[in-house]
């Protein structure tokens, strides 16, 4: 992506054109709008538009389009069939790099889980992301909430409606900035990132396995069930894809429908498709730098 620093209110402000140009595209597509059509959709000129959407994206707007079609996602799955044990082993550098490489996941203690967090601190701030607000918090021990946000009232009582017992903090650590440098650094220079998650077995093994998928990359919910063992419980595992309480460190935007249909997300389709695309775009400039 490009190395030019955004202010956050800048690269708010980018994304929510941004994600205006996504649902007018989405909406469109077999029309095929032209660069001039989707840039006075979001108010803008088409010469602003591009120069924003390739800083925001790193990619141009014709070239992220093509990252949204349901060809360029179909093709994705069929690929993962053979990325799926073979991705670590690819050695791949700069940002196309795996989550599972500084991603672990520990759950909470059956104590922990069913008193609700009752004797557990936890530590949470609201920052900017590539997409938008986003609310993250922390215990000692990791990760244990991403959520994209709009209203920042509504997303603390959906905060504590998680772990209803335990003790809240407003408060930025060094957990949470770390988690956070995913959005926008290089991921090598990442210190590994733990997530402390209150959940059942279950979900814990089909959060496990997301992590598996890589960057630029999806998997239908039946691969996800066969991955771990359970290839008649594609319902269950999407039960579970939707109560991921940590949003794109898990990620859970990386399966789709079999068909290739982005399918829902529990914080929009646009948004979904949307990081999708930005993966791939930044998969490709990563490509790109490293020829």
């Amino acid at each position: 992506m490009s190395s030019k620093k955004l202010r956050p209110d800048q690269r708010q402000l980018d994304y929510q054109r941004v994600e205006q140009a996504i649902h007018f595209i989405r909406n469109n597509y077999k029309a095929q709008p032209s660069l001039e059509q989707i840039a006075d959709a979001v108010g803008l000129s088409a010469f602003h538009f591009q120069r924003m959407f390739t800083e925001w994206a790193g990619v141009s707007p014709k070239q992220f389009i093509q990252f949204l079609s349901l060809n360029y996602a179909k093709t994705l799955l069929q690929q993962r069939k053979s990325l799926m044990h073979t991705a670590y082993q690819s050695g791949l550098s700069g940002s196309a790099r795996l989550h599972d490489m500084f991603v672990r996941i520990e759950g909470m203690t059956p104590g922990e889980f069913k008193s609700g967090g009752a004797n557990l601190s936890i530590n949470y701030s609201f920052a900017q992301s590539p997409f938008g607000l986003v609310l993250i918090a922390s215990t000692a021990k990791g990760i244990c909430y991403l959520h994209f946000e709009q209203d920042k009232q509504q997303a603390q009582e959906r905060l504590r409606n998680y772990l209803p017992n335990a003790h809240y903090v407003a408060k930025r650590d060094s957990i949470q900035e770390n988690a956070l440098a995913i959005f926008h650094g290089d991921w090598r220079a990442l210190d590994k990132i733990k997530l402390h998650l209150a959940a059942t077995d279950f979900k814990l093994k089909v959060w496990q396995s997301l992590l598996t998928i890589p960057l630029a990359s999806l998997a239908s919910y039946s691969d996800v069930a066969t991955a771990i063992a359970r290839p008649g419980a594609s319902r269950a595992v999407g039960s579970a894809v939707a109560a991921n309480p940590v949003a794109f460190l898990i990620p859970c935007h990386r399966v789709i429908q079999q068909s290739g249909a982005i399918g829902a997300y529990r914080w929009g389709e646009n948004k979904k498709s949307t990081i999708i695309a930005w993966e791939a775009a930044l998969a490709a400039v990563s490509l790109k730098d490293n020829l």
